[in-house]
């Protein structure tokens, strides 16, 4: 028979709601944030401004070819999109929502980071009223790729 204390019940409780409701411990206020993205790209601005809102703290940096990079990041080609970040260790691959980037600070996977393929619709940084598509936040890293999460 299993037995807990009423503190790691409660521990256990709460840990299993903010999974349920996606509310992580882990507040991005101040988190530095370094993003480097083309200088011509509209949408990057768009992204970052959202970052800011969830209270990153972003450093943007303009880079003509910014292919070099991800390779050295270790991004795989197919996962690639406009703009590269990192943080804490993770790299932060296209329009993935501030949200999952607090999840993954907070649940600390080994992994590379996490990307976003592409430039979905309706992704952060991508909005159009009233449209969306699917999309998913993909974990990667030298074990593998899984999805993070699916929007």
């Amino acid at each position: 028979m299993v037995t807990f204390s009423r503190r790691k019940f409660i521990g256990l409780a709460g840990g299993i709601g903010a999974s349920v409701i996606g509310i992580t411990s882990v507040s991005a206020a101040g988190t530095p944030i370094s993003v480097t993205r083309s200088p011509s790209c509209g949408c990057c601005s768009a992204w970052i401004a959202h970052l800011r809102q969830a209270g990153f703290s972003v450093e943007d940096k303009l880079l003509d070819d910014l292919a070099p990079l991800k390779t050295r990041l270790g991004v795989p080609a197919d996962l690639q999109s406009c703009h590269t970040a990192t943080l804490s260790g993770y790299v932060i691959e296209g329009h993935v929502p501030a949200n999952e980037i607090l999840r993954i600070l907070a649940e600390r996977p080994a992994a590379t980071g996490l990307a976003v393929a592409g430039m979905p619709t309706g992704s952060p940084g991508m909005e159009i009223a009233g449209q969306a598509e699917r999309y998913d936040v993909v974990l990667f890293g030298p074990r593998g790729r899984q999805v993070f999460a699916r929007y």
